[in-house]
């Protein structure tokens, strides 16, 4: 199972290295260059974060983007989501329907508990956590 989608792992690299880098602009050549991910990917990934309103673009020469927020406001489950969809560990299926006993199987409850704890997680993670080496507290650490 992977949590993180190529394209979540790519806008969170571009993101740390854009903070990196404020308050100059970055060019989309500036991060192939730098992060060496494959262009038109990036250039995607980037339009992703701008729709969603991570960044701001400038086009022409001197165009770039910019971080249209602080990094302690960009959560890494709010990327996920953007990239992937909710996150969820899915839904138990027997037969390409939703079983019949979801509501009282034990083992969904369980699931649903580590999903949650999961979220929790995603949740504390921002792009200014992993700038800052991803210290942070966490409530699944014994």
């Amino acid at each position: 199972m992977n949590i993180l989608s190529r394209s979540t792992d790519y806008a969170v690299r571009a993101l740390v290295y854009m903070a990196g880098k404020a308050p100059e602009k970055v060019s989309s050549a500036d991060l192939d260059r730098n992060l060496r991910l494959p262009r038109p990917f990036m250039r995607r990934i980037l339009q992703t974060l701008q729709k969603a309103g991570y960044l701001i673009s400038t086009k022409g020469r001197n165009g770039g983007f910019l971080l249209a927020m602080p990094t302690n406001k960009i959560c890494l489950v709010d990327l996920v989501t953007v990239f992937q969809g909710a996150v969820t560990m899915g839904d138990c299926l027997f037969r390409k329907k939703v079983c019949a006993h979801v509501g009282d199987c034990p083992l969904r409850r369980e699931i649903k508990l580590i999903e949650s704890m999961v979220l929790a997680h995603l949740r504390g993670v921002t792009v200014a956590s992993l700038i800052q080496g991803g210290a942070r507290p966490s409530s699944l650490e014994g």
